[in-house]
């Protein structure tokens, strides 16, 4: 177990839905569109019941139905959604060499802003296999996570100094670029993710916090520590993302997961196995990987990833279950989890009434017997 004198108590975030929801995955179209109105909803709720922040992936096509359905833009639905809350932070997931960094910098100024210093920014180097080349680029794995390297650093130094910055990189290049006043707040955070080789050496050197989908906790764990080891700065903090199959019974819990993916069409089915199979991605192998009946264990289940895009597993049981297990990655190391049921809206109330009292009460009384 990892207890220090310093160590916070740990974060819980929520998960916007961009791609639509409801009470099943992987239809033609989802039940609940992308609404403004509903994504509204799930924000508010979830600042209500005192999550940290709230994750807003970004995506060039649908990917948790089929891939016309529709899509709201990451950018422009949390620069709305800033404007009606007041305390919830927003992670926004964003893809360098798709807006020029500096514009991107002044727009994350203005938001960062707007929202009075509530904004953080998850960089995505990476992505499913044929998502790029939609908006037009054709590049290497390889050459992304160089670019998110100088990506941030272009960044950076726009934001410390709101006056003529030069960066000559070797793929970005900016001459007498202003962005003023650059961060009023200065506690915006990058989150970085990955499992290959290069999402690692970049969040070694980068990242203020390093985001894991789920896997078994000894495999988190080791990451973990690989990536400790790593470092050549400043130690990050750890993220876990996880989606949560939350139910009164056991039985339940895993009826709901067999329902979740009880109506996944056939187009949804071959477009994520013909994504899968030829992605770079070491992280989205991982969550994809074949199991009987998609048990990986006793409570970690993948039937997610038959329907949709990156992280495709969910830890399935009781509150007590589902607490009890996500305690055991905080015991390895992780600081924030980042959290997700179907649909989002009621799952967000489930979770933070009946989950997290249990699993806060655990982590307290713990961080109390290491004081």
């Amino acid at each position: 177990m990892i207890f220090t004198e310093t160590r916070p108590f740990p974060k819980f975030d929520w998960f916007l839905p961009i791609d639509g929801d409801g009470v099943y995955l992987g239809t033609s179209r989802p039940e609940r569109l992308p609404e403004f109105n509903y994504l509204k909803d799930i924000a508010l709720e979830a600042e209500r019941l005192g999550y940290y922040s709230l994750l807003v992936p970004t995506r060039f096509a649908n990917g948790s139905f089929e891939e016309t359905s529709p899509l709201a833009e990451t950018w422009t639905t949390v620069s709305a959604l800033t404007s009606v809350t007041s305390k919830i932070r927003f992670l926004v997931a964003i893809r360098p060499g798709f807006i020029s960094t500096g514009l991107f910098a002044q727009m994350a100024s203005t938001l960062e802003n707007i929202g009075k210093g509530r904004l953080d920014i998850n960089v995505v180097p990476g992505g499913i296999q044929g998502d790029f080349e939609r908006f037009g680029e054709e590049s290497s794995h390889e050459f992304r996570y160089s670019r998110a390297s100088e990506f941030i650093d272009a960044c950076k130094k726009l934001w410390e100094f709101p006056s003529y910055v030069n960066f000559d990189g070797d793929f970005i290049k900016l001459k007498n670029a202003i962005c003023s006043p650059g961060l009023k707040f200065d506690n915006l955070k990058f989150y970085l993710g990955g499992a290959s080789n290069a999402a690692l050496d970049l969040a070694s050197n980068k990242s203020d916090v390093y985001l894991n989908w789920i896997e078994g906790v000894e495999s988190i764990g080791s990451r973990i520590n690989k990536m400790k080891s790593n470092v050549k700065g400043k130690v990050p903090s750890f993220g876990l993302r996880t989606h949560l199959i939350v139910r009164d019974t056991e039985e339940d819990a895993w009826k709901a997961a067999s329902d979740l993916i009880s109506q996944v069409s056939d187009k949804v089915k071959i477009d994520r196995s013909n994504t899968f199979a030829s992605t770079a991605m070491v992280g989205q192998q991982i969550q994809s990987k074949r199991y009987i009946d998609y048990k990986i264990n006793d409570r970690l289940w993948n039937g997610i990833s038959i329907a949709r895009v990156n992280c495709g597993t969910a830890i399935v049981g009781t509150p007590e279950q589902v607490s009890s297990e996500l305690l055991k990655y905080w015991h390895v190391g992780v600081d924030e989890f980042i959290l997700s049921g179907f649909p989002h809206l009621e799952e967000c109330t489930r979770v933070a009434n009946e989950v997290l009292p249990l699993l806060s009460s655990s982590i307290s009384k713990e961080l109390k017997l290491s004081g």
